[in-house]
């Protein structure tokens, strides 16, 4: 008996994460700038989809390597340079694909400038084999009002 218990225990420690289980988009998200805020580049990059297409800035990337090698270390720096307050917060699914919108006040100093901004954002998640990844990620801005 004691053996069958040990035994169920192993099995228990090694199922694979059901997807009631698994992080949601919100949590996807939140997981994103995280690591951003760590500057864990690694982790960020886990959660975008291979395909990912990021607008900011006026510009595209549309892939994961293009992100990674042209506006992630920026995002990094600018993320740990400022404080983000999330102001408004939604988010929906359809099957197999899901949306968090948002809004954010963003405040600080980034390379020597005062940062006081409303950020507005959409990000787009797929779920996948190995759980939800962001597919797309829009940015935009505008100065905070008052400034």
């Amino acid at each position: 008996m004691r053996m069958l218990g040990v035994l169920s225990l192993a099995l228990v420690a090694t199922a694979p994460t059901t997807r009631a289980q698994e992080p949601g988009p919100v949590e996807i998200v939140r997981a994103f700038y995280a690591a951003l805020e760590a500057g864990d580049s690694a982790a960020a990059i886990d959660l975008l989809a291979r395909d990912v297409v990021v607008l900011e800035a006026g510009g595209v990337e549309a892939s994961r390597d293009e992100y990674a090698s042209h506006h992630l270390r920026s995002d990094i720096g600018f993320v740990q340079s400022v404080t983000r307050e999330v102001t408004r917060e939604m988010s929906g699914m359809e099957g197999e694909v899901a949306w968090v919108l948002g809004e954010a006040r963003v405040r600080g100093t980034f390379r020597g400038r005062a940062v006081d901004s409303v950020v507005a954002e959409t990000m787009i998640l797929k779920r996948t084999p190995a759980g939800w990844r962001i597919v797309h990620i829009h940015w935009s801005s505008r100065r905070a009002p008052g400034n």
